[in-house]
């Protein structure tokens, strides 16, 4: 029994890489013919009968291609977009608002304040990588339902935290389950054609914008009249929304193909034509080989190491920059310039530390505000992103924040220093969403969902960080503070131009044991001499 690679009459040979992807291997056994044979690099020869087989093969990333963006895309979008907006900005918007209630309500000193956000940082830092495994072996799908359910869960339960103790754990657990968020993103790449993969992820930013606005609102509404036990739970309810529709969700055929879950591949992109009113591609869909899922291993190969840890520096950076310059603005507003702000800090620290402030209603509009100032950086991005690539709008990103915290060294004015926040906030958010465009696209499908949960990790990392920096290092330096945030992002910018694969113009990977971009290069593209192969890959 011997194991043989065929060709047909006239095509090139395979790579290297093509010759054990061991997708369309036949095995044949003491044929003898007069057929025009084709000889083997050992000598041996396949006759012609063999040698023809049909070429109406194709893979998952050419059905999502061939069926194109439709009626489907539209609903996943809403979909994802909804779990962004309710699972991940509003619950991260309620600490802003909670806060300073309880610090009032309570009579909570300021480091208990701060304790209530970190321990939600810490719970997303401790599970985004668990989330990441989770939907790696058991699908995206499955992650993401039992992250939602867990938040809806303890968030309702926050309403009901009776001393300080119960509200820390609860939040912590919240946080625990917006871990798992991220994978909204990594099931919705998954079903995007190529040519709208980057504008429909960097759109999910207008959720987290409608998210925020809407938990102001809501706040506005509530607070006054009910309390914030009520907000906490009526904040949780947008989440069994999504909880419900979450049974609509297909799994993602990417990951039902390798884990060899052929039939419902098929019936998923069956689905998705009907809906979209397209044809499906003709002929069988290629199995790729099982491969082990959501292993932390795989993301240290020699051909993903330094892209693993680039990416971690990126997203620590990036959350680190972000949430920094969140807290900078407060404190820069209230003292209405840079250069007095030292002055300021004198005076507060002879305050006591119970001292306390509820919202105001300009409080809730400078929220508002803060948040509006974000859809700049989407459009800049959403305009970017495909023309000079995606590692270029990352490190245009982090050189323009890095550039406008350089600048705030000048003493200017109120309304010179909300244009320079506000144009670094733009782009440090848009950064953000460049990152969430590139790191599904760089990983293979089996450690896809993990290499996202733990770049998310590592940017709780950074927003775990920079409150020491933008609250307790801005006491004693306002410029010490200032070089810390614009070094971090200089060095982002170049690590973001050292990472060894551009995405831009290329399909998802599916495979691990390929080169990159081998079975990727040229999709979407219409060059002469680019053709299928039986493999599935390209010649």
């Amino acid at each position: 029994l011997r194991v043989v690679k065929f060709r047909r009459t006239g095509e090139s040979s395979r790579s290297d890489e093509d010759a054990i992807s061991g997708e369309h291997e036949i095995q044949i056994e003491g044929v003898r013919t007069e057929l025009e044979p084709i000889e083997l690099e050992d000598g041996a020869a396949v006759p012609k009968e063999f040698a023809n087989p049909t070429d109406d093969t194709f893979m998952v990333e050419d059905a999502v291609e061939a069926i194109g963006f439709g009626k489907f895309q539209w609903k996943l979008s809403v979909i994802t977009g909804l779990a962004w907006a309710s699972n991940y900005a509003m619950e991260m918007m309620i600490l802003s608002i909670l806060a300073p209630q309880l610090h009032c309500e309570w009579r909570l000193p300021s480091w208990q304040v701060a304790l209530l956000t970190s321990v939600v940082f810490v719970g997303m830092m401790s599970s985004s990588t668990l989330w990441g495994n989770i939907s790696d072996q058991y699908g995206r799908k499955t992650g993401l339902k039992i992250s939602v359910f867990w938040t809806l869960y303890y968030g309702i339960l926050s309403g009901f935290a009776p001393v300080y103790s119960w509200i820390l754990v609860l939040r912590g657990l919240v946080g625990f389950g917006i871990g798992g968020v991220p994978q909204s993103v990594t099931l919705y790449a998954e079903f995007l054609p190529m040519k709208a993969r980057a504008k429909c992820i960097l759109l999910i930013e207008v959720f987290w914008a409608i998210g925020t606005v809407f938990e102001v609102l809501l706040a506005v509404l509530v607070m006054p009249t009910l309390g914030w036990r009520w907000l906490l739970i009526l904040s949780a309810l947008p989440l069994l929304l999504f909880a419900i529709l979450c049974f609509w969700l297909p799994e993602s055929a990417r990951y039902d193909v390798l884990s060899g879950n052929q039939e419902k591949a098929i019936a998923t992109l069956k689905r998705i034509a009907t809906e979209n009113g397209a044809p499906m591609p003709l002929g069988k869909l290629i199995i790729s080989r099982q491969e082990d899922r959501g292993k932390m291993r795989d993301l240290f190969t020699p051909h993903f190491r330094w892209t693993t840890l680039l990416l971690w520096f990126i997203w620590f950076s990036n959350a680190f920059s972000y949430y920094g310059l969140v807290l900078l603005t407060t404190e820069f507003f209230q003292a209405g310039d840079v250069c007095s702000i030292s002055s300021r800090r004198k005076e507060v620290k002879a305050k006591c530390s119970l001292t306390c402030e509820y919202l105001t209603e300009e409080d809730y509009t400078d929220l508002l505000w803060t948040t509006l100032s974000e859809f700049p950086g989407v459009l800049v991005t959403l305009w970017i992103i495909d023309r000079i690539g995606r590692k270029k709008t990352m490190a245009l990103s982090f050189f323009v924040f890095s550039f406008c915290s350089l600048l705030l060294f000048l003493c200017v004015g109120r309304n010179v220093l909300t244009v320079l926040l506000f144009i670094a906030r733009a782009f440090i958010s848009g950064g953000f969403q460049a990152a969430y465009v590139y790191t599904p696209e760089v990983y293979p499908t089996a450690t896809r969902a993990l290499g996202l949960g733990t770049c998310s990790g590592m940017a709780r990392v950074g927003a775990l960080i920079t409150p020491f920096i933008a609250q307790v290092m801005l006491e004693s330096s306002v410029y010490l503070t200032l070089v810390v945030y614009s070094g971090c992002c200089l060095l982002a910018a170049v690590a973001s131009c050292f990472l060894p694969i551009e995405t831009k113009g290329r399909g998802l990977q599916e495979s691990s044991h390929r080169e990159w971009g081998q079975e990727m290069v040229g999709r979407g593209s219409h060059s002469p001499g680019v053709t299928r192969s039986n493999s599935g890959s390209q010649e």
